[in-house]
């Protein structure tokens, strides 16, 4: 009495299709979007160039 007559019976399963298809069409053949690539690579440099400052600072200040 207390089911939504509404809802289907599988909504669980089409909800699972429905996000592998979505996940799917996001990745072409498995690989991950340039955007993403360029943006590790950024993050990468940039971490390492503020790494790089952070140790000239203490290299200095040690003197």
């Amino acid at each position: 009495m207390s089911e939504n007559p509404t809802a289907p019976e599988n909504a669980v399963a089409d909800s699972a299709a429905a996000h592998a298809a979505a996940t799917k069409k996001g990745k072409e053949n498995g690989r991950f979007p340039r955007g993403i690539w360029v943006r590790l690579f950024a993050y990468l440099i940039a971490g390492h160039v503020f790494a790089g400052f952070l140790y000239l600072l203490f290299e200095m200040g040690a003197k």
